[in-house]
This record gives C-alpha cells, structure tokens and sequence, in this order.
C-alpha cells in the first residue's frame, strides 16, 4: 500500500471521531454524517491552526449544513445532462467524464455531495457506455476527468482509461480534476507523474482555496506535475469567512503562480443543498478582480465567474471599466480609476482600406502623420484624469 492510500485510511471519517476531535455533540454529529460523508485524511487536518479557521471551515461539518436542507442537491442540472452514466455532455465540444466517487477529502461546499462517496451512483460498471459515448460524438475534441477525484484510482487503473481515451482519434485534449495537490499532494509521485507522460496533452485542474493550503509538500507535487508537461490551472470557490477578502485571495495567487499553477478560475457558490452558508455576494467577487487587475501580474488574475443554475454553464463577470461607449470613442477607468478616451476607427475608414490600391512602387507613398486611433486624457465633469 502506497503512503498516500494509507493516509486515505487514517482518515477522520466516523461520528465518534468527529465527537472526540471536533466536540460536535453527537446528534448533530449523525445527522451531519448521514447527510454527506466525512472524510478528512491526516495531512489535511494538520493544516487546521485553531477550530473555525479556513482550513476547518472546508472539512469540518457543521450544523448550518442541516438548515438548507430542502435546496437544490444538483443546481447546475449534470444529470440531466447526461446522456449515459457517467458523462455530463453541456457543452459543443467537451464532455464531463466522472470516473470515481472517492475523494482524498470530502469539502462540505462540495456541488456533487448527491453522488460523491456513493460507488453505486457514480459507478466503475458506467465506465463501457461512457467509453462508447466519447467514440461516437466525433464532435467531442475534450474530455475531462473528475469524479469523485479521479488520482483516487491506482495508477494502473488511472492508466487503463488514458490509454482507453488515447485511442480515441478526435479527443484531442485530456482534463484531469484534482484536488489532490492540494489536499493530499502525497499522491503525486514519481511514479505517477512519468506514466501521466505518455498521454500528452494531459492538463490538470486543481482546487486550492486558501493561501494556508501552499506549503512544501503541495508546492513540490504541483512543481512534479509542471515538470512532467502537465500544464496546471487552478479554480478557486469564492466562499465567506474562507477567502471572501481581498488580501487573502491576491497572496493566494501570488503564491500559485510560485509554484507553476496557473489561476484560471474563480467560481461564486454554488447553490447546493448544505452549502447555502458559503455564499458571499457577486459584488464582493466583483471587489476581488478589481483588486487583482493591474495590482499584481496578469498571470495572476482568473476569470470569475458563475456556473449558471439550471445548466446555463459558465458565465463570465467583470467589473465596469466601460464609461461610455459609442460610434466615435471609448470612454474607460483603468486599475487607479483614471479615465481615459480610445477614439474609434470610423467605419469609412475601414471601407478605405477595403477599396484602396497600392499606389505605383515608382511613386512616393506620404505617411500619415495622423493616428487613427488613441488613448489620450479625457476629462469628465466631477473626474481628474491623469495622462497615461
């Protein structure tokens, strides 16, 4: 057994152990664990430094779970969706592939918690129908892999489906969803990484948090990963009390892009049964880009964004940086709220340029001077601007 199986093991997982640890009383403790599982493996747990911190907030359950009982257990519709078990196919070209139930920790904000931990609903017999699915829609050129989390599978089951994928002639990209860097980047290894190699191109999608969830050993696993070819992005869930700052969310980045990891992502909530008390407000995600736009490296800065109850997929959402807009110029504010004037290219310009022929190679060719177009100061009543 692998080390990374046997901390799986360890894990805290039962109601007498979240009595003792967590000192929930046991009612609630019973009613939480039946609601969805719990699973919190060693490594995790160490990284709580006092009971309600953003690192507890994630794994330990808590009774605000019970108070939202009645909400949708599947907002973004994936099962209707699915064609045959095991797929969710929303959009044109790519498909959701789900290959396991398990996950290394069982977050409590988790959108799946109707099918994660259950073998029977997320199960190993839906793997052929999934596979024959993925041959015959020809029009599917990207496939990615979740779960559950599927680096819970062995190597030599993870490898069985990569080279099931590979043979695939029109799946030209191969998407692993993994918590695992983060959670459990024990499961990274050597081993792992030179298979994963073979199935080129293999991107990672990964889930940290909270800047307490970067320390040695989830910097050494994402840098495995990098260094074996796989790029790796991160999705972060914006979630309140957890990373609902700032402060918080720009340390974070800062520190993926440290450690070759990409932020791709950042997701409001969503509206998930027993998740309600992580919600925060669009205008505090909102609050968080513009505090990462033009204060720190573009690297740096995710797409936020709202997967769209109701299978509406992801939909993206930026702060107001347009003015004013028309058919002669641009009126936009900048990072430091300066405002600025991009004059727009006049269509007979463009009709010009569609009609005009090149004058003789003999004859001389006049430059013009004139721009047309260009970022200039602009004034505003009630702003002062600043020259770029």
């Amino acid at each position: 057994m692998e080390l990374w199986q046997q901390m799986v093991r360890d894990s805290v997982h039962t109601v007498d152990q979240l009595v003792e640890k967590f000192d929930i009383d046991r009612n609630v403790a019973e009613s939480l664990n039946e609601f969805f599982q719990v699973r919190i493996n060693p490594y995790y747990l160490s990284l709580i430094r006092y009971p309600g911190d953003p690192i507890w907030q994630q794994c330990v359950p808590d009774i605000k779970e019970l108070h939202d009982y009645d909400a949708n257990d599947d907002p973004l519709m994936e099962d209707a969706m699915s064609p045959v078990p095991n797929i969710t196919h929303r959009y044109p070209d790519r498909a959701l592939f789900l290959t396991t139930s398990q996950c290394g920790l069982y977050c409590r904000f988790c959108t799946r918690k109707r099918k994660v931990g259950d073998s029977e609903k997320i199960s190993m017999k839906g793997l052929e129908a999934a596979f024959n699915y993925l041959e015959q829609h020809t029009e599917i050129r990207d496939v990615i892999m979740s779960g559950g989390d599927p680096l819970m599978l062995t190597d030599v089951m993870l490898e069985k489906i990569l080279q099931r994928l590979r043979q695939i002639p029109h799946i030209e990209i191969i998407r692993l969803g993994t918590k695992m860097p983060c959670v459990l980047p024990q499961r990274i290894t050597p081993k792992l990484v030179e298979m994963l190699k073979k199935y080129h191109p293999i991107y990672i999608n990964t889930h940290f948090n909270h800047p307490w969830e970067v320390t040695p050993e989830s910097s050494k696993a994402c840098q495995m990963l990098a260094d074996a070819g796989c790029p790796v992005g991160n999705q972060m869930v914006l979630m309140k009390g957890i990373n609902d700052d700032p402060m918080v969310v720009r340390e974070l980045m800062q520190k993926l892009l440290k450690m070759r990891v990409r932020p791709y992502y950042i997701y409001m909530a969503d509206q998930t049964k027993g998740a309600n008390h992580f919600r925060t407000t669009v205008e505090k995600g909102l609050e968080i880009i513009e505090n990462l736009r033009g204060w720190t490296s573009g690297l740096a800065v995710p797409h936020f964004v709202i997967d769209a109850p109701g299978g509406g997929g992801k939909i993206p959402l930026l702060p107001n940086y347009v003015l004013h807009h028309d058919e002669n110029k641009i009126i936009l504010r900048n990072f430091e709220k300066k405002v600025f004037a991009y004059e727009q290219v006049k269509e007979t310009e463009k009709l010009k340029r569609k009609t005009h022929k090149p004058k003789s190679p003999s004859r001389k060719v006049k430059k013009d001077k004139k721009p047309v177009a260009n970022i200039r100061e602009v004034v505003l009543p009630g702003i002062i601007t600043s020259e770029n």
